[in-house]
């Protein structure tokens, strides 16, 4: 008996307009969900709700996605585009990668739910794999090679990440209780005195400035400051 013919990939998207006049496109699908984390967080993102956004049946998503994790891929994956959208090398590897890592941090940091979803997942999609081979170009031809290329890349990525999911974190409180923990560097920390809290109390004045501010920008610097160290050593 003949095999039943598999429909083609581009043959199940709707190309016919929903009952709200939209087209679909994957696209509009992941700015949709976009949209949604922003609103109701990761909790609030499901196939039902995309298509009441969409003004389409919810199975239409599926003719995009393979299903919401796949979804989540995808988002992740537009991270990095729009990280990489207004990016221009300039030749000098230390002011490249200090210029890609902020772009990624402030990426994520525009969409701090969909960073909390997506800061830990390796889409191994276009945009992910081209950043990944800009970053590794760089560090060649700045002079790092196999395992050392793989080290500072390793680190520069998760670094890079991580802060985002930290202060994506932050940025993802509700108003009140986030300006609460603000104000713990003044209300606290700055307060307690010398006779218990030395440390601290030496300290107090340069935390109250920094400590409300994201670290990545400074430990970035150091991550370059030291891998350019291993050039000159």
């Amino acid at each position: 008996m003949p095999s039943k013919p598999v429909t083609p990939e581009t043959a199940r998207r709707r190309r016919r307009p929903t009952k709200a006049g939209t087209v679909l496109t994957h696209d509009l699908i992941v700015a949709t969900a976009l949209r949604m984390l922003a609103e109701h967080g990761a909790e609030g993102l499901s196939a039902r709700r995309l298509g009441l956004a969409l003004g389409a049946d919810p199975s239409a998503v599926y003719r995009y996605f393979a299903g919401m994790d796949d979804l989540v891929l995808a988002i992740a994956d537009e991270l990095i585009h729009q990280a990489l959208t207004d990016w221009e090398p300039t030749g000098r590897w230390q002011a490249d990668l200090r210029a890609l890592g902020t772009g990624i941090h402030r990426a994520y940091l525009t969409h701090p739910q969909a960073a909390q979803l997506t800061a830990n997942r390796v889409s191994g999609r276009t945009h992910e794999i081209a950043a990944d081979e800009t970053i590794l170009g760089i560090l060649h031809t700045a002079g790092f090679h196999g395992p050392a290329a793989a080290r500072i890349y390793h680190a520069f990525i998760d670094q890079t990440l991580a802060f985002a999911a930290l202060d994506a974190a932050s940025l993802a409180l509700p108003e009140a209780a986030r300006e609460a923990d603000e104000r713990q560097w003044q209300a606290t920390y700055a307060r307690l005195p010398a006779t218990t809290h030395p440390h601290i109390a030496a300290a107090a004045p340069s935390l109250v400035a920094r400590m409300n501010d994201s670290a990545y920008p400074a430990a970035l610097d150091l991550l370059l400051a030291g891998a350019a160290g291993e050039l000159e050593g």
